[in-house]
Protein backbone atom coordinates (compact mmCIF):
# COMPACT_ATOMS: atom_id res chain seq x y z
CA UNK A 1 0.00 0.00 0.00
CA UNK A 2 1.55 3.04 -0.87
CA UNK A 3 2.04 6.20 1.53
CA UNK A 4 0.92 9.10 -0.87
CA UNK A 5 -1.75 8.71 -3.18
CA UNK A 6 -1.64 11.51 -6.54
CA UNK A 7 -5.27 12.88 -7.26
CA UNK A 8 -5.54 14.71 -10.71
CA UNK A 9 -8.25 16.06 -12.15
CA UNK A 10 -8.45 15.84 -16.04
CA UNK A 11 -10.19 17.15 -18.95
CA UNK A 12 -8.96 17.27 -22.19
CA UNK A 13 -5.79 17.65 -21.39
CA UNK A 14 -4.22 14.45 -22.80
CA UNK A 15 -0.87 16.23 -24.10
CA UNK A 16 -0.67 17.97 -20.49
CA UNK A 17 -1.13 14.21 -18.84
CA UNK A 18 1.66 12.72 -20.97
CA UNK A 19 4.17 15.13 -19.73
CA UNK A 20 2.95 14.49 -15.84
CA UNK A 21 3.11 11.19 -16.19
CA UNK A 22 6.19 11.12 -17.76
CA UNK A 23 7.91 13.29 -14.49
CA UNK A 24 6.14 10.57 -12.18
CA UNK A 25 7.71 7.84 -13.63
CA UNK A 26 11.08 9.21 -13.33
CA UNK A 27 10.76 9.98 -9.48
CA UNK A 28 13.95 8.86 -7.35
CA UNK A 29 11.41 7.73 -5.24
CA UNK A 30 8.25 5.41 -5.73
CA UNK A 31 6.65 5.13 -2.50
CA UNK A 32 2.74 6.65 -4.52
CA UNK A 33 -0.14 5.70 -6.56
CA UNK A 34 -1.49 7.96 -9.08
CA UNK A 35 -5.46 8.67 -9.77
CA UNK A 36 -6.36 9.91 -13.02
CA UNK A 37 -10.33 11.37 -12.80
CA UNK A 38 -11.05 11.79 -16.36
CA UNK A 39 -13.83 14.47 -15.99
CA UNK A 40 -16.27 13.70 -18.64
CA UNK A 41 -13.75 14.67 -21.57
CA UNK A 42 -14.26 14.74 -25.56
CA UNK A 43 -10.59 13.80 -25.89
CA UNK A 44 -9.82 11.01 -23.26
CA UNK A 45 -6.42 9.82 -21.87
CA UNK A 46 -6.97 6.45 -21.33
CA UNK A 47 -4.36 5.51 -23.99
CA UNK A 48 -1.78 7.55 -22.27
CA UNK A 49 -2.41 6.33 -18.76
CA UNK A 50 -2.09 2.87 -20.03
CA UNK A 51 1.00 3.42 -21.63
CA UNK A 52 3.00 4.26 -18.43
CA UNK A 53 1.47 1.14 -16.51
CA UNK A 54 4.35 -0.76 -15.05
CA UNK A 55 6.50 2.22 -15.46
CA UNK A 56 3.92 4.09 -12.33
CA UNK A 57 0.91 2.96 -10.64
CA UNK A 58 -1.59 4.79 -12.28
CA UNK A 59 -5.34 4.46 -12.29
CA UNK A 60 -7.74 5.55 -14.93
CA UNK A 61 -11.29 6.46 -14.07
CA UNK A 62 -13.93 7.99 -16.36
CA UNK A 63 -16.50 9.46 -14.81
CA UNK A 64 -19.43 12.32 -16.30
CA UNK A 65 -18.43 15.99 -16.27
CA UNK A 66 -18.96 17.60 -13.01
CA UNK A 67 -16.41 19.57 -12.08
CA UNK A 68 -12.81 19.31 -10.94
CA UNK A 69 -13.30 19.50 -7.24
CA UNK A 70 -16.13 16.81 -7.19
CA UNK A 71 -13.54 15.13 -9.69
CA UNK A 72 -10.84 14.76 -7.16
CA UNK A 73 -13.17 13.86 -4.33
CA UNK A 74 -14.07 10.95 -6.31
CA UNK A 75 -10.58 10.58 -6.96
CA UNK A 76 -9.71 10.32 -2.49
CA UNK A 77 -12.55 8.01 -1.89
CA UNK A 78 -10.79 5.52 -3.98
CA UNK A 79 -7.00 6.11 -3.18
CA UNK A 80 -5.42 3.70 -0.65
CA UNK A 81 -2.80 5.98 0.98
CA UNK A 82 -2.52 7.88 3.76
CA UNK A 83 -1.74 11.05 2.71
CA UNK A 84 -2.97 13.01 -0.54
CA UNK A 85 -1.27 14.86 -2.97
CA UNK A 86 -2.71 17.35 -5.73
CA UNK A 87 -1.03 18.11 -9.08
CA UNK A 88 -2.93 20.01 -12.09
CA UNK A 89 -2.80 17.99 -14.76
CA UNK A 90 -0.47 20.75 -16.43
CA UNK A 91 2.02 20.45 -14.13
CA UNK A 92 5.57 18.33 -14.92
CA UNK A 93 7.37 17.39 -11.10
CA UNK A 94 10.78 17.15 -10.44
CA UNK A 95 12.63 14.31 -10.15
CA UNK A 96 13.30 14.51 -6.77
CA UNK A 97 9.73 15.60 -5.16
CA UNK A 98 8.43 13.00 -3.36
CA UNK A 99 11.77 12.18 -1.63
CA UNK A 100 11.37 15.53 -0.91
CA UNK A 101 8.56 15.86 0.58
CA UNK A 102 8.87 12.23 2.37
CA UNK A 103 11.80 13.58 4.32
CA UNK A 104 9.98 16.93 4.93
CA UNK A 105 7.07 15.15 6.47
CA UNK A 106 9.64 12.23 8.42
CA UNK A 107 11.29 15.27 10.16
CA UNK A 108 8.96 17.80 10.88
CA UNK A 109 5.02 15.95 9.78
CA UNK A 110 2.69 18.37 8.76
CA UNK A 111 -1.44 17.52 8.46
CA UNK A 112 -1.46 19.34 5.36
CA UNK A 113 1.35 21.10 2.84
CA UNK A 114 1.66 23.49 0.36
CA UNK A 115 4.75 24.06 -2.49
CA UNK A 116 5.77 26.79 -5.08
CA UNK A 117 5.78 26.63 -8.31
CA UNK A 118 8.33 27.30 -10.73
CA UNK A 119 8.97 27.66 -14.83
CA UNK A 120 10.68 24.66 -16.03
CA UNK A 121 13.65 25.85 -18.98
CA UNK A 122 11.97 23.71 -21.57
CA UNK A 123 8.42 26.67 -21.08
CA UNK A 124 7.82 28.65 -23.86
CA UNK A 125 8.67 32.47 -23.00
CA UNK A 126 4.76 33.09 -22.58
CA UNK A 127 4.44 30.36 -19.94
CA UNK A 128 8.01 31.75 -18.38
CA UNK A 129 6.27 35.20 -18.16
CA UNK A 130 3.29 34.66 -17.26
CA UNK A 131 5.09 32.30 -14.32
CA UNK A 132 7.15 35.20 -12.92
CA UNK A 133 3.60 37.55 -13.18
CA UNK A 134 2.12 34.63 -10.85
CA UNK A 135 5.19 34.18 -8.65
CA UNK A 136 6.56 37.41 -7.97
CA UNK A 137 6.66 39.46 -5.09
CA UNK A 138 5.51 42.52 -6.86
CA UNK A 139 2.51 41.10 -8.09
CA UNK A 140 0.92 38.76 -5.42
CA UNK A 141 3.11 39.94 -2.38
CA UNK A 142 4.62 36.53 -2.10
CA UNK A 143 0.87 34.77 -1.53
CA UNK A 144 1.96 31.67 -3.67
CA UNK A 145 5.10 30.68 -1.95
CA UNK A 146 7.39 33.81 -2.12
CA UNK A 147 10.05 34.02 0.67
CA UNK A 148 8.37 37.54 1.65
CA UNK A 149 4.87 37.22 1.90
CA UNK A 150 1.78 39.28 2.86
CA UNK A 151 -0.04 36.99 3.66
CA UNK A 152 -0.40 33.74 5.79
CA UNK A 153 0.69 30.96 2.90
CA UNK A 154 -2.42 29.63 1.48
CA UNK A 155 -1.78 26.18 -0.18
CA UNK A 156 -3.21 25.74 -3.74
CA UNK A 157 -4.50 23.16 -5.17
CA UNK A 158 -1.65 22.61 -8.53
CA UNK A 159 0.51 21.52 -5.62
CA UNK A 160 -0.72 20.58 -1.82
CA UNK A 161 -2.03 17.53 -0.28
CA UNK A 162 -3.58 16.30 3.24
CA UNK A 163 -3.81 13.43 5.73
CA UNK A 164 -6.20 11.13 4.91
CA UNK A 165 -7.18 12.17 8.75
CA UNK A 166 -7.47 15.38 7.79
CA UNK A 167 -10.14 13.98 5.04
CA UNK A 168 -12.23 11.77 6.97
CA UNK A 169 -12.73 15.17 9.65
CA UNK A 170 -12.75 18.24 7.15
CA UNK A 171 -13.88 16.30 4.05
CA UNK A 172 -13.25 17.44 0.51
CA UNK A 173 -13.35 19.61 -2.13
CA UNK A 174 -16.22 21.68 -2.67
CA UNK A 175 -16.97 23.06 -6.25
CA UNK A 176 -16.33 26.64 -6.64
CA UNK A 177 -13.95 28.71 -8.02
CA UNK A 178 -10.81 29.15 -5.43
CA UNK A 179 -11.75 25.89 -4.18
CA UNK A 180 -8.44 25.48 -2.88
CA UNK A 181 -8.31 28.47 -0.78
CA UNK A 182 -12.16 27.08 0.86
CA UNK A 183 -10.24 24.31 1.30
CA UNK A 184 -7.27 25.22 3.54
CA UNK A 185 -9.44 27.57 4.90
CA UNK A 186 -11.85 25.24 6.26
CA UNK A 187 -8.73 23.11 7.22
CA UNK A 188 -7.07 25.69 9.51
CA UNK A 189 -10.49 25.77 11.14
CA UNK A 190 -10.34 22.46 12.02
CA UNK A 191 -7.42 23.01 13.85
CA UNK A 192 -4.95 21.35 11.90
CA UNK A 193 -1.49 22.37 10.91
CA UNK A 194 -0.66 24.25 7.66
CA UNK A 195 3.15 24.77 5.94
CA UNK A 196 4.77 26.22 2.99
CA UNK A 197 7.12 23.71 2.03
CA UNK A 198 9.37 25.04 -0.40
CA UNK A 199 11.72 22.65 -1.63
CA UNK A 200 8.55 20.33 -2.85
CA UNK A 201 8.13 22.65 -6.08
CA UNK A 202 6.57 21.70 -9.27
CA UNK A 203 6.70 23.01 -12.72
CA UNK A 204 3.43 24.63 -13.37
CA UNK A 205 2.91 25.29 -17.10
CA UNK A 206 -0.41 27.56 -16.19
CA UNK A 207 -2.17 29.31 -19.46
CA UNK A 208 -0.24 29.15 -22.78
CA UNK A 209 -1.51 32.63 -23.73
CA UNK A 210 -2.00 35.89 -22.69
CA UNK A 211 -5.87 35.79 -23.86
CA UNK A 212 -6.00 32.69 -21.75
CA UNK A 213 -4.44 34.19 -18.59
CA UNK A 214 -6.28 36.86 -18.51
CA UNK A 215 -10.12 34.83 -18.59
CA UNK A 216 -7.88 32.82 -15.58
CA UNK A 217 -7.17 35.88 -13.59
CA UNK A 218 -9.95 37.48 -14.23
CA UNK A 219 -11.85 34.34 -12.47
CA UNK A 220 -9.85 34.67 -9.40
CA UNK A 221 -10.73 38.08 -9.02
CA UNK A 222 -14.17 37.78 -8.95
CA UNK A 223 -13.69 34.46 -6.48
CA UNK A 224 -12.04 36.84 -3.68
CA UNK A 225 -15.36 38.05 -3.32
CA UNK A 226 -17.13 34.51 -3.45
CA UNK A 227 -14.63 33.74 -0.58
CA UNK A 228 -15.41 37.23 1.61
CA UNK A 229 -18.61 36.48 2.15
CA UNK A 230 -18.24 32.75 3.12
CA UNK A 231 -15.23 33.79 5.15
CA UNK A 232 -15.98 37.28 6.16
CA UNK A 233 -12.42 37.90 7.78
CA UNK A 234 -10.17 36.27 4.81
CA UNK A 235 -10.50 39.55 2.53
CA UNK A 236 -6.60 40.88 3.38
CA UNK A 237 -5.12 44.47 1.88
CA UNK A 238 -2.81 42.35 -0.24
CA UNK A 239 -6.29 41.22 -1.96
CA UNK A 240 -7.29 44.52 -2.88
CA UNK A 241 -4.49 45.81 -3.94
CA UNK A 242 -5.13 44.67 -7.90
CA UNK A 243 -8.50 46.64 -8.02
CA UNK A 244 -6.61 49.49 -6.06
CA UNK A 245 -3.96 48.97 -9.27
CA UNK A 246 -6.70 49.50 -11.57
CA UNK A 247 -8.68 52.25 -10.18
CA UNK A 248 -5.27 54.10 -9.85
CA UNK A 249 -3.97 53.97 -13.56
CA UNK A 250 -7.36 55.02 -14.63
CA UNK A 251 -6.92 57.89 -12.45
CA UNK A 252 -3.45 58.57 -13.50
CA UNK A 253 -4.35 58.58 -17.39
CA UNK A 254 -6.98 61.09 -17.05
CA UNK A 255 -5.05 63.30 -15.22
CA UNK A 256 -2.00 63.15 -17.58
CA UNK A 257 -4.65 63.57 -20.22
CA UNK A 258 -6.18 66.60 -18.53
CA UNK A 259 -4.10 67.90 -16.09
CA UNK A 260 0.20 67.22 -16.10
CA UNK A 261 1.86 64.81 -17.84
CA UNK A 262 4.09 63.69 -14.72
CA UNK A 263 0.91 62.43 -12.93
CA UNK A 264 1.42 59.06 -15.24
CA UNK A 265 4.91 58.60 -13.32
CA UNK A 266 4.24 56.46 -10.44
CA UNK A 267 2.45 54.38 -13.13
CA UNK A 268 5.95 54.45 -15.22
CA UNK A 269 8.42 53.55 -12.15
CA UNK A 270 6.21 50.92 -11.14
CA UNK A 271 6.35 49.17 -14.75
CA UNK A 272 10.10 49.85 -14.77
CA UNK A 273 10.68 48.47 -11.21
CA UNK A 274 8.46 44.99 -12.80
CA UNK A 275 10.61 45.31 -15.47
CA UNK A 276 13.98 45.21 -13.87
CA UNK A 277 12.72 42.65 -11.52
CA UNK A 278 11.98 40.25 -14.56
CA UNK A 279 14.90 41.41 -16.27
CA UNK A 280 17.25 40.07 -13.02
CA UNK A 281 15.42 36.91 -12.53
CA UNK A 282 15.30 35.66 -16.36
CA UNK A 283 18.15 36.90 -17.76
CA UNK A 284 16.37 37.59 -20.93
CA UNK A 285 15.15 41.06 -23.03
CA UNK A 286 12.31 38.87 -24.45
CA UNK A 287 11.15 37.46 -21.76
CA UNK A 288 11.48 40.16 -19.25
CA UNK A 289 9.63 42.34 -21.61
CA UNK A 290 6.62 39.59 -21.93
CA UNK A 291 6.58 39.59 -18.27
CA UNK A 292 5.78 42.93 -17.80
CA UNK A 293 2.94 42.83 -20.23
CA UNK A 294 2.08 39.21 -18.61
CA UNK A 295 1.83 41.35 -15.18
CA UNK A 296 -0.40 43.82 -16.24
CA UNK A 297 -2.52 41.86 -17.82
CA UNK A 298 -3.10 39.93 -14.45
CA UNK A 299 -3.21 42.96 -12.10
CA UNK A 300 -6.02 44.95 -14.18
CA UNK A 301 -8.12 41.22 -15.26
CA UNK A 302 -7.53 39.99 -11.08
CA UNK A 303 -8.64 43.46 -10.83
CA UNK A 304 -11.50 44.15 -12.55
CA UNK A 305 -13.02 41.06 -11.44
CA UNK A 306 -12.84 41.97 -8.02
CA UNK A 307 -14.40 45.29 -8.58
CA UNK A 308 -17.22 43.68 -11.19
CA UNK A 309 -18.01 40.95 -8.22
CA UNK A 310 -17.50 43.37 -5.39
CA UNK A 311 -20.01 45.85 -6.70
CA UNK A 312 -22.94 42.52 -7.82
CA UNK A 313 -22.10 40.83 -5.07
CA UNK A 314 -21.50 43.21 -2.26
CA UNK A 315 -23.09 46.64 -3.00
CA UNK A 316 -25.95 45.48 -4.91
CA UNK A 317 -26.77 42.14 -2.30
CA UNK A 318 -26.64 39.57 -5.02
CA UNK A 319 -24.46 37.61 -2.71
CA UNK A 320 -26.25 36.68 -0.12
CA UNK A 321 -27.26 32.83 -0.49
CA UNK A 322 -23.45 31.89 -1.79
CA UNK A 323 -23.48 28.92 0.26
CA UNK A 324 -26.86 27.77 -1.44
CA UNK A 325 -24.99 28.30 -4.89
CA UNK A 326 -22.25 26.11 -3.73
CA UNK A 327 -24.12 23.45 -2.77
CA UNK A 328 -26.05 23.53 -5.71
CA UNK A 329 -22.96 22.76 -7.84
CA UNK A 330 -23.04 19.11 -5.22
CA UNK A 331 -19.67 20.20 -3.84
CA UNK A 332 -21.09 20.35 -0.34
Amino acid sequence: MPYFSVIVPVYNRSDEVNDLLASLAAQSLTDFEVIIVEDGSTQPCREVCDHYVGRVDVHYYFKDNEGRSIARNYGIERATGQYFVFFDSDCVIPQDYFKTLRGELAQNYVPCFGGPDAASPDFSDVQKAISFAMTAFLTTGGIRGGKVQMEKFVPRSFNMGYSRQVWERVGGFREMFSEDIDMSTRIRQAGFEIRLIRPAYVYHKRRTSLAKFARQTYVFGMSRITLKLLYPDSLKLVHTLPALFVIGTVVMVVLALTWRWWAIVPLAVYVLLLWLSALWQTRSLKISLLAVAASLVQLTSYGWGFIKAWVWKILLGHGRNVEDEIAMRRGK
